[in-house]
């Protein structure tokens, strides 16, 4: 039978699926959402003492980690420490950041196998290159599209960070709108809150615009008044200018966030510093 979308049968058929993703949506909006640490943040630490920088991490507070692309070169000997270190601490590792050597046909074999030791749920492409036309993007999308779909035979997923270059236009269309349009709804969006402000868009409307994907923000701050580009992303958590209030509102309310993840590429202070200020006013923030 064709789709009429007049039909009544099509009308409550319709009617059934926004039922059902309000519903997903307000349950979300409901929750205590966990915040964790994206580990490139202590990355000066965690390179020379990883043992120990986990543990500082979990005594700072944080419930959740994500390792960042050089843990792909771990053994699984050497994950399955990590694990049971993370369980002793009673800390999760939902997802890792990835390059594209974990999406090639051995590299994914790989990385199967050490986010299932370390219990994450989300192989996360966090380097696509820089693609330079719109079918470029379509490859990278096309890309994610065939690890998800092995993946999801394993129980796990798969997922694109974005950076700046996804959200400045080609040819009026951004990267991001080009992934999020050829993959399947499974495949997370994680949104990266301060370079998406830096490349000029709006991350709410973003989270908006795409409900039930944002499944992870990394909440990295932005400031415009800066002389030096880089040093914009030296601001604290909360010092900066994005609308956290109003990105949270959306993540729970639409997004279907399900971990938020603070990331700090350097600040004034310390990375174990850094780290504790910011959990400190995230806490205040949502008290």
């Amino acid at each position: 039978m064709s789709w009429d979308p007049f039909s009544r049968r099509s009308f409550l058929a319709m009617s059934s699926m926004a039922l059902s993703a309000s519903s997903t949506f307000s349950r979300a909006a409901g929750k205590k959402v966990p915040v964790g640490l994206e580990l490139y943040s202590v990355r000066g630490g965690f390179t020379t003492d990883p043992m120990g920088t986990l543990r500082a991490v979990a005594k700072i507070g944080y419930e959740v980690v994500e390792f960042w692309a050089p843990y792909f070169h771990w053994t699984p000997p050497y994950a399955k420490d990590i694990r049971k270190l993370l369980d002793d601490l009673g800390v999760k590792c939902n997802s890792t950041h990835n390059d594209t050597a974990s999406f090639t046909e051995e590299g994914l074999k790989k990385a199967i196998e050490l986010n299932q030791i370390l219990g994450s749920r989300y192989i996360v492409c966090a380097s696509a290159g820089s693609p330079q036309t719109l079918d470029g993007w379509k490859k990278v999308a096309a890309m994610l599209t065939h690890a998800s779909e092995a993946l999801r035979l394993v129980n796990l997923r798969t997922g694109y960070h974005n950076h700046q270059l996804e959200f400045v236009p080609i040819e009026g269309t951004r990267p991001m709108e080009v992934i999020a349009a050829n993959t399947p709804a499974d495949v997370m969006l994680q949104l990266d809150v301060g370079t998406c402000i830096e490349a000029g868009s709006d991350p709410v409307a973003w989270i908006n615009a795409n409900p039930g994907r944002i499944r992870c923000l990394h909440c990295k701050d932005w400031s415009p008044n800066s002389s030096n580009k880089e040093s914009g992303y030296k601001v604290l958590f909360g010092e900066g200018v994005a609308p956290w209030a109003k990105i949270f509102e959306a993540a729970e309310a639409r997004g279907g966030v399900e971990y938020y993840l603070i990331e700090q590429e350097g600040s004034r202070f310390s990375e174990l510093e850094t780290a504790e200020r910011c959990l400190a006013t995230w806490k205040k923030m949502r008290a």
